[in-house]
């Protein structure tokens, strides 16, 4: 069942920041899938360290401000591991959208671990690189 959960987390990550068709991106459901205290890195191009409202302050603007529409981006494979109530997932992942009026893609890997909480599964820590 572990598996199962972590697997619903995760596509709920990726699925909260889908803004395809119109529809409003939900960047504050992190606020739920990530411990309050949880950790979130980007390794390039510029090595940053974020926490849960650094990270989702800048992604809601641009999610919303209309500069990046149809955009969506997903987990293409992944290998987890759980021993009790901690887990380690990597995964690689796609992107796509138009930002400013431009059709992209893109992918990289992402990196999560996880913590059985009162309240299931959440992501304590979460790292990714983007794929040149």
């Amino acid at each position: 069942m572990s598996k199962i959960e972590i697997d619903a987390v995760t596509a709920e990550f990726f699925g909260a920041f889908d803004n395809r068709g119109g529809r409003a991106a939900d960047v504050a459901r992190i606020r739920r899938l990530v411990l309050p205290g949880g950790i979130i890195v980007m390794t390039g191009p510029e090595f940053t360290v974020y926490t849960v409202e650094e990270f989702i302050a800048p992604r809601l603007r641009l999610l919303c401000d209309g500069r990046l529409t149809e955009f969506s981006e997903w987990e293409t494979s992944e290998h987890t591991e759980i021993v009790g109530d901690i887990a380690s997932r990597v995964g690689t992942y796609r992107k796509s959208g138009v930002r400013d009026g431009e059709r992209f893609e893109g992918g990289g890997t992402k990196t999560m671990q996880f913590v059985r909480t009162p309240d299931g599964w959440r992501i304590a820590a979460l790292s990714w690189y983007d794929h040149p």
